[in-house]
């Protein structure tokens, strides 16, 4: 591993890794459909908005506070002052990780009737109680490694981690399927347990082979400053409790839909069983696509935070603007085109992941919430590196009280239902984000584009949209009858989805939407990348 990554290439290093992940996860949600049907994975899925919801209140905020103090000390060359910063917040995370997992584990009970309304939530809640305690302790390590900007540690760990997952949970549902679906959702949960132990070994192993490098940088140090253990605990907690009170909002969103799903259903007309399914589509299908591409952008903030606390620790603002800018770029110019591929895409999608057409419908709901989602994502890591940690925090919960007031009636209203709950995300995310927007300009004196940054990916999206569409229905017309509907729909979503890419790509080069130093960001492909760019008379502008 390099001493210092480049923020882009420490966010693709984590991007390469988080796509990988998503896709084993992908494969394990196409068996999980097959095996445990829609309700199944809606019992599956009711585990994880209480889960998460404690354990972002054990850990959340922890991990980033590490990576921002961490890569502030080295930016000023004191290593013992970042080490001092990892062991500390260790204690405290192994601490509240045994503290909730217990209370997870006795309050199952109390969860499954009246957070969940359905005491057949009871098994995943218990089974997946041990991996809060699991992932505390391993989200320091990250943490510690983030804040050196070395983002290989924290992708090899998060492969491993989801490799453990996926083959425990296709055994354990295997093994415990014909006894019940609850014993199979608990089965599944439990492989969140499995997954972080994989994980918390991979990082012990890169720690331990570290350690002797970092232990001689300490020794050699020049600087010499003295903290008192209050004054770490203080900084520490100065970033941790807010930032875990942001990331408390995101769980708190589906919490709010796991209740108002079941509450509000019924008064468009549903059962609870259709209530649960349609449930299990919304969260363990739609949102579970839309989460993918939102990888970049979640490993784009991962990057930032230490990155631009060290250009502040230097107080290098034009290098802070320039890394906004370069963030919120590939930000745009990713989720755009995304989210338009996911409305056009939409059926399709859902029937070749899950076999199940009705998702399409909050998937096409939810797919330009993807933009919103992304700018929330990057504008918090930066607003996080600066040190602004509460503004997003407000933001959201502003976003999370509108999603509430609009989902209990838009899921009521037959002609919506489970959309309405899809949708209400979507505006909850385009509120949160414009806020973050707004404060990101306030405090750098930088200025969204909207030609550059908007406009141009938007005008290039809208035609590779429409190249997406007539593709699609083009390739499935050619495919020869003799096979499956599922095949031909997975053979035409793949060249539809390949062609777009291409579309979108060369009319951003037309519309001269690439620079030269966006090619040049890329690591080791960006060099020649510009040379081709260069003789097919595809840059417009150097910078």
């Amino acid at each position: 591993m390099s001493k210092s990554q480049s923020f882009v290439k420490g966010a693709l290093i984590l991007t390469a890794a988080g796509f990988l992940v998503r896709f084993i996860g992908a494969v394990l949600r196409i068996y999980l459909a097959a095996v445990m049907g829609k309700e199944g994975i809606g019992l599956y899925q009711m585990a994880y908005p209480i889960y998460t919801t404690l354990l972002a209140i054990s850990s959340a905020g922890i991990p980033i506070a590490i990576s921002k103090l961490v890569a502030e000390n080295l930016a000023h060359r004191d290593y013992r002052g970042g080490y001092r910063v990892f062991k500390v917040s260790l204690l405290i995370l192994t601490f509240l990780g045994g503290i909730f997992s217990l209370l997870l584990y006795f309050g199952a009970d109390y969860f499954a009737h009246n957070i969940a309304n359905d005491p057949r939530a009871y098994l995943p809640l218990v089974s997946i109680s041990p991996a809060i305690l699991l992932v505390t302790v391993l989200s320091a390590l990250r943490g510690y490694f983030q804040g050196q900007q070395q983002m290989v540690p924290t992708a090899i760990s998060q492969i491993v981690e989801q490799l453990g997952r996926v083959g425990v949970v296709i055994f354990l549902v295997y093994l415990l399927l014909p006894t019940g679906l609850e014993h199979a959702a608990a089965g599944a949960a439990f492989g969140a347990v499995a997954g972080a132990f994989c994980g918390l070994l991979v990082l012990l192993y890169f720690f331990y082979r570290e350690k002797g490098g970092y232990a001689r940088k300490m020794r050699r140090q020049a600087v010499q400053r003295s903290f008192h253990l209050r004054e770490v605990l203080y900084r520490i907690f100065a970033l941790a409790v807010p930032i875990t009170l942001g990331s408390l909002v995101t769980p708190l969103i589906n919490m709010i839909d796991l209740s108002v799903v079941n509450l509000r259903l019924p008064a468009a007309g549903f059962t609870m069983r259709e209530a649960t399914a349609l449930y299990g589509q919304l969260t363990g299908m739609a949102s579970s696509v839309v989460q993918f591409p939102l990888i970049l952008t979640i490993s784009l903030a991962m990057s930032l935070v230490p990155a631009i606390s060290e250009a502040q620790a230097l107080k290098n603002i034009s290098r802070v603007r320039g890394r906004i800018d370069l963030a919120m770029r590939v930000t745009l110019y990713f989720s755009i085109p995304a989210s338009f591929g996911l409305f056009v895409l939409a059926k399709p999608t859902t029937v070749v992941l899950f076999g199940d057409a009705g998702a399409a419908y909050p998937l096409a709901m939810m797919a330009f919430g993807l933009v919103f989602l992304s700018l929330y994502t990057s504008t918090t890591g930066i607003l996080q590196g600066l040190g602004y940690v509460i503004e997003p925090v407000k933001y959201m919960l502003l976003g999370a009280a509108l999603k509430f007031v609009l989902s209990w009636f838009m899921t009521a209203d037959p002609r919506l239902h489970i959309g309405g709950a899809a949708l209400s995300t979507v505006i909850s995310f385009l509120l949160a984000s414009f806020l973050n927007i707004n404060k990101v300009s306030a405090v750098t004196g930088w200025r969204l584009n909207f030609r550059e940054l908007i406009f141009k990916p938007l005008a290039a999206s809208t035609v590779m949209s429409l190249g997406v569409y007539y593709s699609y229905n083009l390739v499935s017309g050619f495919l020869p009858a003799t096979l499956s509907l599922r095949t031909v729909q997975a053979l035409a979503l793949t060249a539809a989805i390949a062609l777009g890419l291409l579309v979108f790509v060369v009319a951003l080069f037309l519309l001269g939407g690439i620079y030269a130093r966006d090619l040049q960001a890329i690591p080791r492909l960006g060099g020649p990348l510009l040379k081709v760019a260069r003789r097919l008379n595809l840059i417009k502008r150097e910078y």
